[in-house]
């Protein structure tokens, strides 16, 4: 079974969402970070109030975590409109969508979260929704099939998805907007930490939120789960205040390190080292070695690694960089041992 692991952008549960949900800002000038796309969002929404109309589809995509929720809830409120929400695996039928399409108003904001899971039957139904406001919906079937036009409200979809490459070219094509969102800098995280625990009513030193944000891997939903389990600590085994000792205390028992790396993440970086003399491996080779799935590594634990330069993917496998020896206190291999390993794997090849 696999471990759970408290630094995965994903979310967990709807107690989770309903947390996230009194954090979460309401309109753009309390947003924080990704000041590009705030700036762009900003004019888009602008120019659409003043034409009475509402604004073009967008499409946010980015790594799990950043804000692509949030900002469909913002753009709603900044349109005073209200927003209806589903997801990709929810709408298995075109009869799933009509529903919801149906009963939009003027104006009103659709959010489909992992958009690129649509089925291609829901997706092909939605097309004549975003581009003329309608939708044919076929009724009975066989010789008494008939097809019935429905027109609908002028509507904004909003799309979300973590793996923007496996979206269509047709349904990207028709998204007016489309934004991707970075990796948060620590100062936006900080910001974001001091942010929440004054709306969680938390008394917090700036040395302790400076240090969750350095482990939060640059991502909100990191740093606010970070936040709650420090102030769990915080409450049972001090006076409740968020200070640097019980920042460490806190991350100590979750083996949470100072950039964030957990045991999974070690483990993946010392499985590269040790067993495989620091690569380059197959990521199917080391799933295999730690008994993990292929979609943990690739989804959760190497998008990290990649960003802060310990892991370097080749066509050959991955590699273990000089910053991830020096992590984990391990000497780097000597350009001749390598050699001798390769001359290894490669007699060991040629004898099977």
């Amino acid at each position: 079974m696999a471990r759970e692991k408290i630094i995965d952008a994903t979310a967990r549960d709807q107690e989770e969402d309903r947390y996230d949900l009194t954090l979460r800002p309401k309109l753009l000038d309390e947003c924080i970070g990704q000041e590009k796309l705030l700036e762009k969002t900003r004019i888009a929404l602008t120019a659409a109030r003043q034409r009475s109309e509402p604004v073009e589809h967008i499409l946010l995509h980015g790594p799990p975590g950043l804000g692509k929720t949030t900002m469909a809830h913002v753009i709603a409120n900044e349109m005073d409109s209200h927003l209806k929400s589903s997801s990709g695996p929810a709408l298995t039928r075109p009869g799933d969508l009509m529903g919801i399409l149906t009963n939009l108003q003027r104006g009103d904001v659709l959010f489909i979260d992992e958009i690129h899971r649509l089925p291609a039957v829901v997706e092909e139904f939605i097309y004549p929704a975003m581009e003329d406001f309608k939708v044919d919906f076929t009724v009975d079937s066989g010789m008494h099939a008939k097809t019935i036009n429905i027109p609908l409200q002028p509507f904004t979809l909003i799309g979300a998805t973590t793996r923007a490459g496996l979206i269509t070219a047709p349904l990207r094509a028709r998204f007016g907007i489309q934004h991707h969102l970075e990796f948060w800098s620590q100062e936006h995280l900080q910001q974001c930490l001091e942010r929440a625990a004054t709306l969680l009513k938390l008394n917090a030193d700036a040395e302790a939120l400076a240090h969750l944000s350095r482990c939060s891997r640059g991502t909100p939903r990191i740093a606010n789960r970070l936040l709650r389990r420090v102030r769990d600590y915080a409450q049972v085994h001090g006076d409740g205040n968020i200070t640097i000792q019980a920042v460490h205390a806190a991350l100590k028992i979750e083996e949470i390190d100072e950039l964030g790396l957990d045991n999974l993440d070690r483990a993946f970086l010392s499985t590269l080292i040790n067993t495989y003399n620091g690569g380059p491996a197959g990521i199917e080779a080391i799933a295999a070695t730690l008994g993990q799935e292929r979609d943990t590594f690739e989804d959760v634990v190497e998008p990290y690694l990649l960003q802060i330069g310990f892991v370097a993917r080749t066509r050959q496998g991955r590699l273990a960089t000089s910053d991830a020896y020096k992590h984990l206190n391990i000497q780097p291999p000597t350009a001749s041992s390598r050699r001798s390993v390769k001359e290894t794997d490669d007699e060991t090849e040629s004898f099977f």
